[in-house]
C-alpha cells in the first residue's frame, strides 16, 4: 500500500502526552511552541559535514573513530594538551557537549567573521551561552564540560569525500589554537578555556558549507547526542530532496549512518524512533513518514531560511555531497 504523504508540519511520529510530562518533554514542547510562534533571535550554524556524520556519542578508550554517510566519512584522532608542565593525553570527544561547543564556535566565527572565539570569563557563562546553565547539562557539571572542551581542542579531524569518482581528503582539524587559564582547584591544576581558534581550513570550508540551525531546538535536545545528530542531519537533508515521492531510507541505511554504537538492530530501531519523535517536536516543518522497513523523507523547509554567507577572504572548496539515501 502506498503511504499517504503527510501534510506540512504533520507526522505520525509526534508523541501524544497521556501522562504527566517530565522535564525533558516539557522543555521540548515549550521549545516547539516558541519555534512555531516566532522566529529565533539569532541563527546558529554547523558545518555541513558535521551535520551528516557526528562524533562519538559514548565514552570510548579508542584513540581513533570513524563514521560514514554515503560518500562522506570522518576520521577522528585523540590528541594531547600541554598543561604548563606535561603533555596530557586526551580522550576522544563524545556526547552532547562537543556537539554544542562546535555549534557555538562555528556560529560565533560566522557572526564575527573571526576564527578566534572568546569562550567567556567563566565556565558558567559558557554553559549559559550554550543553553546548558539551568542544570540540564551533562552529568558532572562544569568539570565534565571542561574535559570535553579539552578533548575537542586536542583532537584531529580528517574528512574523506568521494566526489563522482574523485577522492578528496581534507585535513580539517577544528581547533588550531586553544588558550586557557591555569586554575587551582585545591588538589591539582586544571585548564579553564579562554580562547579557541578555528583552523583556517575548517573555517574556510565552514563559510561555504554552514547549515543554519535554530538554537532553541538545540537547547531543547541537549539531553541526547543522537537527538542532536538527527536534528542537524534533517536540517541539512530535508531541504535538498527534490523527488515528489520523497526518499526512502531503510533501517539498515539509518543504522549504518547513526547506529554503530548499537550492537542489536532492534535496540537501534527502538531508540531512533523514540528520539525522532522528540526531534520532530522542535522541527515541526519536517515532513517524515514511517513506512514498512524504514522512514520516508519529503522535501521540507529548513529550520532556518538559508542566507548567503560570504567572506572576502574565503575561497571555494570541494562541496561535500550528501548521498545518505544510497
Amino acid at each position: 500500500m502506498t503511504p499517504k504523504r503527510p501534510a506540512e508540519g504533520e507526522s505520525d511520529l509526534v508523541p501524544v502526552a497521556d501522562k504527566p510530562l517530565g522535564r525533558t518533554a516539557r522543555r521540548l514542547l515549550d521549545a516547539g511552541e516558541r519555534i512555531v510562534a516566532e522566529p529565533p533571535e539569532r541563527n546558529d550554524y554547523l558545518h555541513t559535514v558535521m551535520c551528516q556524520v557526528g562524533m562519538p556519542r559514548r565514552a570510548t578508550d579508542a584513540r581513533t573513530f570513524e563514521r560514514h554517510s554515503g560518500h562522506i566519512s570522518i576520521h577522528l584522532e585523540a590528541g594531547s594538551l600541554y598543561n604548563g608542565t606535561d603533555w596530557v593525553p586526551q580522550p576522544l570527544p563524545y556526547g552532547t557537549t562537543p556537539r554544542l561547543v562546535m555549534v557555538h564556535l562555528s556560529s560565533e566565527a560566522i557572526r564575527t567573521q573571526n576564527r578566534s572565539v572568546e569562550i567567556g570569563d567563566s565556565m558558567r557563562q559558557f554553559l549559559l551561552t550554550l543553553g546548558m546553565g539551568d542544570g540540564g547539562g551533562p552529568r558532572g557539571g562544569y568539570t565534565a564540560v571542561r574535559k570535553q572542551v579539552e578533548a575537542l581542542a586536542a583532537c584531529r579531524l580528517t574528512i574523506g569525500m568521494n566526489l563522482s569518482g574523485r577522492v578528496v581528503n581534507v585535513d580539517a582539524k577544528p581547533i588550531k589554537r586553544f588558550e586557557a587559564w591555569l586554575h587551582h582547584d585545591g588538589s591539582q591544576q586544571t585548564l579553564w578555556p579562554g580562547v579557541m581558534e578555528l583552523s583556517p581550513d575548517f573555517y574556510e570550508t565552514l563559510t561555504q558549507h554552514a547549515v543554519p540551525l535554530d538554537y532553541r531546538a538545540l537547547s531543547a535536545l541537549k539531553h541526547s547526542a543522537l537527538a542532536l545528530d538527527i536534528y542537524t542531519w534533517l536540517a541539512h537533508r530535508l531541504c535538498r530532496i527534490n523527488q515528489p515521492s520523497g526518499v526512502m531510507l531503510s533501517w539498515t541505511n539509518l543504522r549504518e549512518q547513526f547506529g554503530q554504537e548499537y550492537h542489536n538492530p532492534k535496540d537501534f530501531k527502538r531508540e531512533f524512533r523514540h528520539v525522532l519523535r522528540q526531534v520532530l517536536v522542535v522541527y515541526p516543518a519536517a515532513r517524515i513518514e514511517e513506512v514498512i522497513g524504514g522512514i520516508r523523507l519529503y522535501e521540507s523547509p529548513p529550520p532556518i531560511p538559508r542566507t548567503s554567507i560570504s567572506l572576502s577572504h574565503a575561497h571555494s572548496n570541494p562541496r561535500p555531497v550528501d548521498n545518505s539515501e544510497e
